[in-house]
């Protein structure tokens, strides 16, 4: 596998490209990935849950086992898979914020607004549990850390995180509707500005950021030696 010098610019659409509404993230599938990736974060919410004294634990460790033998025997050449993530639309399917096939990621489906901003809206579960019944904290970042790139993209912009000044202004409650929002505001040159939040259904906001992104995009990896 190689390293595009130059990465391809996708042709992800934008404000000026694009209606109100238009989807920026990956969507479900009807595959076999997707209906085990789901399975998987069932999994992974069941078992903080469960009773620790259920009998049956060996068991279904016993089968969760041979499951995850099946798959690392089935897996594809890392470099192959890295190669696959990145290729196509620019549409990852894989990150841990929006991917349908990353049983890590909630996921979340954004939306662009005709205003230029972007949103997305979540339901928060064990899995992402910091204090007793609300959100860990890094996590909220990594949703708007992730949602502000895509604000950037709409707004024709791309870039790499450079600073993200988050602020929390009261605990994110686990099991709530959840709203992230992010907006691109201001432009220099390389840099992009972003505003974002993660707000309740009642518009109260639980935290902000301000943040800089700056136009040095790790290239994507290509086919090759």
């Amino acid at each position: 596998m190689t390293l595009e010098a130059e990465p391809r610019r996708s042709a992800f659409p934008t404000v000026s490209s694009a209606p109100e509404g238009t989807v920026l993230t990956s969507l479900p599938r009807d595959l076999p990935v997707d209906r085990a990736t789901a399975a998987a974060r069932r999994v992974i919410d069941a078992l903080l849950r469960t009773d620790r004294e259920d009998p049956d634990l060996d068991r279904i460790a016993d089968e969760l086992e041979r499951a995850a033998a099946h798959l690392e025997e089935h897996a594809d050449d890392l470099d192959e898979r890295m190669f696959d993530m990145w290729d196509g639309d620019g549409v990852a399917r894989h990150d841990p914020v929006t991917g349908h096939e990353n049983a890590l990621a909630p996921p979340i489906v954004v939306r662009g607004r005709a205003d230029g901003s972007v949103e997305g809206r979540v339901v928060l579960t064990l899995p992402y549990q910091g204090p007793p019944g609300y959100v860990h904290g890094g996590v909220s970042a990594l949703l708007l850390d992730h949602v502000l790139g895509v604000a950037n993209a709409w707004a024709g912009a791309r870039g790499a995180t450079a600073q993200l000044d988050v602020r929390y202004h009261r605990p994110v409650p686990l099991f709530e509707p959840l709203t992230v929002a992010a907006r691109a505001v201001t432009r220099d040159g390389l840099k992009t500005g972003t505003v974002g939040e993660i707000r309740l259904a009642d518009g109260t906001v639980c935290v902000s950021v301000d943040a800089l992104f700056v136009d040095k995009t790790v290239p994507r990896p290509q086919r090759g030696s």
